[in-house]
């Protein structure tokens, strides 16, 4: 039960005399002597009826909030909670809109704008901040589309361009809209007027783009499905290739491996799923007629995100120049299935033009993948689909990358936002109440603020003031019954291996063979967990350790004394790491394995495929790692104690953990085990979460306690002591002493090699490809 029963009444109650009547206790005290106004004693005398007086008032207070939350779980959350954030004063309040009295949105007078009374089916609206570029002429010349160029802060006062139409701040302001409140000055969001104003002024089509980019042939009919003519009419459409949903648990894809390189990613693309790249098994079909949102691809520079962009440069001089295959099918999304979207090469449909809207409260750089991936979601409602085209435009690479603080919540957030949005249900009578209710769930969630379910609130009205009719809803396949793909049912493609330069490094045959490497080690740590203890800033790094090893383990656990939930880097103490481990352990029962690295101890995983995985592995056999420290008065206090402490634990072990540990530990003497790499197989872990257990709150080191676990565990003729055998051990290495001096793909880990920066990562990289020449894709 949420509240408990009441007691019955107290039989004391029913026991005790009549009260005594007000007018009595008067009559009473009428000639008695008047008391001293102190209040000590005035307290004293009135004491119950302060009591009562505030109970009452206690109580009045508790009655009206229960009758306010008109909920019981409310009164429960009130008593666990009380005085906390989480009351309900504290959520984001619900935008309170009356869709069906939207007064509507006038276009300007003719007087205020020589193009008030323009209309065309199909504009190009793109945001401006400087003067005209070549490749925004050539747009303004694209035959059979109205180019319009919103207008910021930064852009010139005098911008001007033949066959454009070109919105200020001021005109941007005298359109009316609700939406022009949230827009900051000087940012692409104001894009958004511009949709609006396209939507107001007749279009049919809306091609999202940006000043930089060339459109092939001068003819986005040439590339896209320009001309679909309504819902009914799907069956009148060619059949298109869509990726398959045979993986529920697949839910984000790299299109850019369909169209013929598997190397390089979109922005917005979780970086755990950078790895992830084999071709599909196979495809199936689906009607054409409901792609209401076609993404294009970019030749020249793609859509990627700072860490390609960054780590794929060896110099500034050097510029992409990336091609895709124009051959390739286009390929449809099934429900539950993404894609990264952006706001430079995409067409929207009319169907889908409530999905424009660019959020306001994230950053520049995750604004328009946080829309598409919202607008994803809510495509789903209405039966559409995204489709991914061949190359499309040419953006020359001529500006300098952009910064990687304006794409890390995007880093960090966007995997988790896609597992959020494909299990987001609503049950809303409307599109656009849906649409809203998303949004809210959102902000809900940290994904955007609640400035954006404001910025939602108001675009919608927008679009109901100038005569957007909201779409129908359809069913969702999501959560139903998924048809069986028959053998008839598939269509394979296998698509090309397009050369692309990277640092100098052509792809070439060896493409094969690299990605069967890959393949061959994710499937033998697929399902290990590795857990990396950070003792170097991890907000510099964090990220990449995850590219670098997520490619090829389960997951990567990152534990710091500085902990950052924002990057998913957990509290854990260095000098006592292995206190930590069993709370991961629990996280991921399913693994079959645990293996602990520190960031100063660099893994080359590729030479571990003949470990077992059944057994211990530890730096036994590496006499620089594991020593024995005799504490017969010679050595320090340190020593002295820590091999007290760890004769108080194990005169406290089980009869099995004891002896073994005296099996292999000799009197007098303590091991000292570096503790940089160790691995502890699934058969294992109860046992070393048990002896954390009597360790408890003993301060005892983590160089001290892991090989005391180690021993108690199992002998140590039954480690697997090969498999770290022949670690690069380097013990003082000089500060001239490079690292790329002594560190050699040949040996299964190199100790120390230190990670502070971008640039250190990139170094680490170019190193370990001769290892995984794949690696040379992450730089």
């Amino acid at each position: 039960m949420l509240v408990q029963d009441r007691s019955p009444p107290s039989s004391k109650l029913a026991s005790s005399p009549p009260p005594v009547l007000p007018s009595t206790v008067a009559h009473s005290r009428r000639f008695v002597p008047a008391k001293s106004l102190d209040f000590s004693t005035w307290a004293s005398e009135n004491l119950y009826k302060i009591v009562f007086v505030c109970f009452l008032a206690l109580t009045v207070v508790a009655i009206f909030f229960i009758r306010s939350s008109g909920d019981a779980i409310t009164l429960l959350r009130f008593e666990k909670c009380s005085g906390s954030a989480s009351s309900a004063s504290s959520r984001i309040p619900y935008p309170e809109v009356s869709w069906s009295s939207v007064p509507p949105i006038k276009p300007l007078d003719l007087s205020a704008a020589p193009f008030a009374s323009f209309r065309s089916d199909r504009w190009i609206v793109v945001s401006v901040s400087a003067y005209p570029t070549d490749s925004l002429r050539s747009l303004a010349r694209t035959k059979g589309w109205q180019l319009l160029a919103v207008g910021n802060s930064a852009t010139p006062p005098d911008w001007s361009l033949k066959g454009a139409i070109f919105l200020s701040l001021n005109q941007q302001a005298g359109l009316g809209f609700r939406t022009v409140d949230f827009l900051p000055y000087h940012s692409h969001v104001r894009k958004s007027i511009g949709y609006l104003f396209a939507i107001q002024h007749g279009a049919k089509v809306i091609f999202d783009a940006d000043d930089r980019a060339e459109v092939l042939g001068a003819d986005l009919g040439r590339h896209f499905d320009v001309d679909l003519s309504g819902e009914a009419a799907g069956a009148k459409h060619p059949v298109l290739f869509q990726y398959s949903h045979a993986d529920p648990n697949r839910t984000v894809v790299n299109p850019y491996i369909h169209f013929g390189q598997r190397s390089v990613w979109p922005r917005g693309l979780p970086l755990e799923n950078v790895g992830e790249v084999g071709h599909e098994e196979f495809y199936t079909e689906v009607f054409g007629g409901r792609q209401f949102i076609q993404q294009g691809l970019s030749n020249g520079l793609p859509d990627v995100d700072s860490v390609f962009y960054y780590t794929r440069k060896s110099s500034a001089l050097e510029t992409f120049d990336i091609s895709f295959d124009e051959e390739a099918p286009k390929v449809a999304l099934p429900q539950g299935l993404m894609v990264p979207i952006n706001s430079f090469n995409t067409i929207f449909h009319t169907q889908a033009f409530w999905g424009l809207m660019l959020p306001v409260s994230v950053s520049s750089m995750a604004s328009d993948v946080l829309r598409g991936y919202w607008a994803q979601r809510i495509l789903w409602e209405i039966g559409g689909f995204v489709t991914v085209y061949p190359p499309t435009i040419h953006r020359a690479d001529t500006a300098e990358g952009y910064p990687f603080a304006e794409e890390k919540d995007l880093h960090v957030n966007v995997g988790r936002l896609i597992k959020f949005l494909v299990s987001w249900r609503s049950n809303r009578r409307t599109l656009f109440e849906r649409i809203l209710h998303l949004s809210y769930a959102m902000a809900e969630e940290g994904f955007w603020t609640k400035q954006d379910v404001q910025f939602t609130a108001a675009w919608l009205q927008d679009l109901l003031a100038i005569g957007y009719q909201q779409p129908r809803l359809m069913s969702l396949e999501l959560g139903r019954p998924r048809a069986n793909i028959g053998e008839g049912d598939t269509k394979e493609f296998i698509p090309k291996k397009l050369p692309s330069v990277h640092l100098g490094v052509e792809e070439v045959g060896a493409v094969n063979y690299e990605i069967g490497n890959l393949i061959r080690w994710r499937k033998y740590f697929g399902n290990v967990v590795l857990i990396m203890f950070c003792s170097a800033p991890v907000d510099r790094i964090a990220l990449e350790w995850r590219l670098l090893y997520g490619r090829i383990f389960k997951t990567v656990v990152i534990l710091s004394e500085q902990s950052d939930p924002g990057l998913a880097v957990e509290y854990g103490q260095i000098h006592e790491a292995y206190k930590y481990l069993p709370k991961v352990f629990d996280k991921f029962q399913e693994a079959e394995g645990f293996l602990c690295l520190q960031d100063d101890m660099i893994l080359n995983y590729w030479n571990l495929l003949q470990a077992d995985k059944t057994k211990l592995w530890i730096t036994n056999k590496v006499s620089e790692s594991w020593i024995s420290v005799s504490t017969d008065g010679n050595d320090t206090d340190w020593h002295v104690s820590q091999a007290n402490l760890v004769k108080k634990i194990v005169d406290n072990f089980p009869v099995h953990f004891q002896t073994s540990y005296k099996k292999s530990a000799t009197v007098g003497r303590v091991i000292i085990c570096s503790g940089e790499i160790f691995y502890i197989p699934r058969r294992l872990v109860t046992d070393f979460s048990d002896l954390v257990g009597i360790v408890g709150d003993l301060n005892i080191h983590h160089r001290i306690a892991v090989p005391v676990f180690f021993l108690a565990m199992d002998s140590q003729e039954n480690f697997d002591s090969k498999a770290l055998a022949t670690t690069v051990y380097k013990t003082q290495p000089t500060a001239t002493d490079p690292f790329t001096s002594y560190y050699t793909a040949q040996a299964p880990a190199v100790y120390p090699l230190k990670v502070h920066s971008e640039y250190d990562f990139i170094k680490l990289i170019r190193v370990m490809a001769a290892g995984d020449p794949l690696l040379l894709e992450l730089v």
